[in-house]
């Protein structure tokens, strides 16, 4: 077989953090022990990994309805956490609770929860919607904002006489943070501004970035529905217009001119190893 043309970077930070890491050996610790076992919500965003849990018996429940209906087994936390009110909820449940809330978003509902307390507005930088983000804002004793544009930015209007706590989603992208948060500073509001942000998160973002300067083709492995493989495909797309966002191999249909020197892989947090090799390895051997 003819050797490709290229040199092939694959990023050593590409694939599962800490947080998803403990929330999947939960589950799978789990399917060992033969137990009968729900999570809240899908436990990571990849829809491979998803579905084969599913094959194991792993069942999701998404509601407070689903969770009351519960008779027994264990009922997993996912790493995005969840609000308060639905923490109590499966703590009281009939079910056994595992909580694989990632250590740095529990820091987060802390900081939420006491700043609140203490009668600050708290503002969260971050992608309405969002599970991670929901559940934060659950931990707040009063209405949270959540801001993710510079417009939503702009529009801010907070409570001149409050203290305004801002935190962030961990998994947000670095500099739109910092440009946010410079709108946020014009307004001169009694502000602490707490980066949570992962150090996880920084790094994939900056070696993908890294990466990205320097590759003729640049490829982004997540699920669909993952938020921080979107914002290394936004990152990436930045420094290499010829960057492509996949979930899996059988998605990789590149067109390469012969030209190239370099292409450069990562992938989000959610990813599992075997799907980077997977690419890794087709991409090595020019199987596109």
């Amino acid at each position: 077989m003819k050797k490709p043309h290229y040199q092939v970077i694959t990023a050593e930070s590409a694939g599962f953090c800490f947080g998803v890491q403990k929330a999947v050996d939960a589950v799978c610790k789990e399917i060992a022990r033969g137990e009968k076992i729900h999570t809240y919500g899908p436990i990571i965003h990849n829809e491979r990994v998803v579905s084969d849990f599913e094959k194991k018996g792993v069942r999701v429940v998404e509601t407070p309805e689903e969770i009351d209906g519960l008779t027994g087994g264990t009922l997993v936390i996912r790493s995005h956490g969840v609000s308060k009110e639905r923490f109590e909820q499966i703590q009281s449940s009939r079910v056994r609770c595992i909580d694989a809330t990632c250590p740095f978003v529990k820091r987060i509902h802390r900081i939420v929860e006491e700043e609140s307390a203490k009668g600050a507005q708290i503002v969260i930088i971050g992608n309405a919607g969002h599970p991670e983000v929901e559940g934060i804002m659950g931990w707040s004793s009063t209405p949270a904002a959540v801001i993710g544009k510079a417009e939503e930015a702009e529009s801010y209007r907070g409570d001149p006489e409050r203290p305004v706590c801002v935190v962030s989603q961990t998994t947000f992208q670095v500099e739109k943070f910092n440009e946010l948060i410079a709108i946020l500073q014009k307004r001169r509001y009694n502000m602490s501004i707490v980066n949570t942000i992962c150090n996880a998160t920084r790094e994939r973002q900056e070696e993908a970035r890294r990466i990205a300067k320097i590759a003729d083709v640049m490829i982004v492995i997540g699920g669909r529905t993952s938020s921080n493989s979107a914002k290394l495909y936004e990152i990436c797309r930045k420094e290499c217009p010829n960057t492509f966002f996949i979930q899996t191999v059988e998605d990789l249909a590149l067109e390469l001119t012969g030209e190239e020197k370099v292409i450069g892989i990562t992938a989000g947090a959610s990813t599992p190893k075997n799907i980077i090799e997977e690419v890794q390895n087709h991409v090595r051997d020019g199987k596109f």
